[in-house]
């Protein structure tokens, strides 16, 4: 090692610290563009719409052919668990949405 040769600890210590660096600058200018964007931002405060009185809400439809329905989905559960069809039992099913 000579005298111009930087110490391995220098220059650990300067990567380090330059992408530290480089990490806080990266917060700060993401701090700044928010408020910017906050400051440009129109608040208009949204508008809930009112339900009218014609549209009630809907009945659920009825399966046509559950007993297919019920078989597909028993045949998915039973293939991502890895155990067989008479392994699982549906006791009821509701749509969601």
């Amino acid at each position: 090692m000579t005298v111009s040769d930087p110490g391995m600890g220098l220059v650990i210590g300067m990567g380090l610290g330059t992408v530290f660096v480089g990490l806080i600058c990266i917060i700060v200018i993401c701090y700044i563009m928010g408020a910017v964007i906050k400051l440009f931002e129109k608040h208009v405060p949204a508008e809930e719409p009112k339900p009218s009185a014609q549209e009630a809400p809907a009945e659920p439809e009825p399966i046509e052919n559950k007993g297919e329905l019920i078989a597909a989905i028993s045949a998915v559960i039973a293939e991502e668990l890895g155990e067989s069809v008479e392994a699982i039992r549906i006791k009821s099913i509701r749509k969601v949405s």
